[in-house]
């Protein structure tokens, strides 16, 4: 039995999660660690790009998810629904593994106070146009409407340190 884990917006890079690609002309569902090696040539990985003024012709993925967390709030889909961010994914090259990120957009109406950016959310009706590149990007990574989103507040521990994304 597969049980939902939440989101965490600040994961180990490398952290491994299932995500849905096309692959061969099928749809399947791979592990992969969250991070790709930067084109730049950086060191550090890169878990989010940003989507404005980007085209992604092929390597597209979702990753499925029923909630995220951004320091002490949680954020799920208002209609209890399971949505996907909007990833790419990348083959193995040299010395880094198969791997993906996610896609940011500006933020919606109701994470906009949490933060200015967030990872592209797709809903259920949009995830094979995202696969299949049938919709141009900035019609399809947009901020969903104001009141898509339920937020709830989590205290936090202090012992745990936050991290911001």
């Amino acid at each position: 039995m597969m049980s939902a884990t939440v989101f965490q917006s600040d994961a180990p890079l490398d952290e491994r999660r299932v995500i849905i690609r096309r692959y061969d002309g099928d749809v399947e569902m791979v592990e992969l660690p969250w991070g790709l090696l930067p084109r730049d040539g950086g060191a550090r990985a890169v878990n989010v790009v940003r989507s404005e003024g980007r085209t992604f012709s092929a390597h597209r993925c979702l990753v499925p998810a029923s909630e995220f967390r951004h320091r002490s709030f949680s954020f799920s889909l208002a209609n209890g629904d399971w949505f996907y961010f909007a990833g790419i994914w990348r083959p193995a090259i040299e010395d880094w593994p198969e791997a993906y990120a996610i896609l940011t957009i500006e933020a919606s109406a109701d994470l906009a106070p949490f933060h200015n950016r967030q990872m592209a959310v797709l809903t259920r009706d949009q995830r094979l146009a995202w696969l299949d590149g049938v919709v141009p990007e900035d019609e399809i990574l947009r901020p969903l409407p104001a009141g898509t989103f339920r937020v709830k507040s989590h205290s936090i521990d202090p012992a745990q340190p936050m991290l911001a994304i």
